[in-house]
């Protein structure tokens, strides 16, 4: 890593079908600095790294095997069924098996909200400060707002979300590690009124703070490098994956019309980094105002481009943005021990 630069880290969720060790060589041979590790496939089994001394250290040794670093690890999947209601086949599908169990809804989510426990308690052993991740939401059925919902509803759901979370996020403090939830849809904070009242419901405390990946801001109309600004004290983390605004044609619509992904027939849809509509050098700059000192993780994601061709592309067109900054802007030592 060059010393005043942030680090560059590849985002290994989109990996998962793939051995961690191939993923660090590949990563490391395409000139990334670090990985944020996914609790997915055989990348990371957190229940495993919490008990098991030498499981975990196999993760460290991989890394430096490949000169890598890991500043953050994210816990996803876990964290959407903390919230989420119903509880239901599509949980069962990205779940770990210690966290489904037998499929009981309020067991999965208590099993759930446990391994956010664990992440938190794993990533401060592995060196790393941040967990990625989503938290569910009681309340995104209803986010049509049709057939009417009452306020009450919406007030309960935030009152969940705190009831849940706020147990978590002690654990997050007593580890010194920091929660960085991805603004999104499906979750209690999916757009900028949403997160306002997300950190309102927890009291703003410090642990709970945002991963800011602009993909899912764009099509929704958010300007996403000013969240940047409004969000300066929250912004723990940055994923760069890069979204397209197709055309208009009077017949797509923000919500993709329940089409797959890819489907030129969507208003919106995921390419590789560099490739979309994300204004990346203007969310650099704006990152660098507020202090942000990284990492930059890129979630690489484009159905209609290779992948082994789009990661290695992503990450050199990222590092020539973050050289065209002074380099104080990221100017920090890290070191993970």
């Amino acid at each position: 890593m060059s010393a005043g630069r942030a680090p560059v880290t590849l985002f290994t969720g989109q990996w998962a079908d793939m051995p961690f060790e191939e993923v660090a060589r590949r990563a490391s041979e395409w000139g990334y600095d670090g990985l944020e590790i996914a609790a997915s496939g055989d990348h990371l089994d957190l229940r495993r790294a919490d008990e098991d001394d030498a499981y975990l250290q196999s993760r460290l040794d991989v890394l430096d095997r490949y000169g890598l670093k890991v500043w953050a690890i994210s816990n996803h999947l876990a964290g959407q069924a903390v919230c989420d209601d119903p509880i239901d086949f599509r949980h069962q599908a990205i779940l770990r098996d210690y966290v489904w169990g037998d499929g009981e809804a309020e067991g999965v989510r208590q099993r759930a909200a446990e391994d956010m426990k664990r992440a938190a308690r794993v990533a401060r052993r592995l060196g790393a400060e941040t967990v990625v991740g989503f938290t569910g939401s009681k309340i995104w059925p209803y986010v049509a707002m049709f057939p009417p919902v009452p306020a009450s509803v919406i007030d309960a759901g935030y009152e969940d979300f705190a009831h849940r979370w706020n147990p978590i996020l002690d654990v997050f403090d007593s580890e010194g590690v920091r929660f960085a939830h991805e603004v999104h849809p499906s979750e209690i904070a999916y757009d900028y009124w949403t997160s306002v009242r997300t950190l309102d419901a927890i009291d703003c405390r410090d642990a709970f703070g945002f991963n800011w990946d602009p993909s899912h801001m764009a099509w929704q109309g958010i300007d996403t490098v000013g969240f940047i600004s409004d969000f300066a004290d929250r912004i723990y983390h940055v994923d760069c994956k890069d979204t397209r605004i197709r055309s208009a044609s009077g017949r797509q619509g923000i919500l993709g019309s329940h089409l797959p992904w890819g489907d030129p027939r969507r208003g919106w849809d995921f390419v590789s980094t560099g490739h979309g509509d994300i204004a990346w050098e203007d969310a650099f700059r704006a990152l660098s105002a507020i202090g942000y000192t990284g990492p930059i993780s890129i979630e690489w994601e484009d159905a209609g481009m290779d992948r082994l061709h789009g990661a290695a592309e992503a990450v050199q067109y990222i590092r020539s943005l973050l050289w065209k900054l002074p380099e104080t802007s990221f100017d920090v030592a890290f070191s993970n021990q």
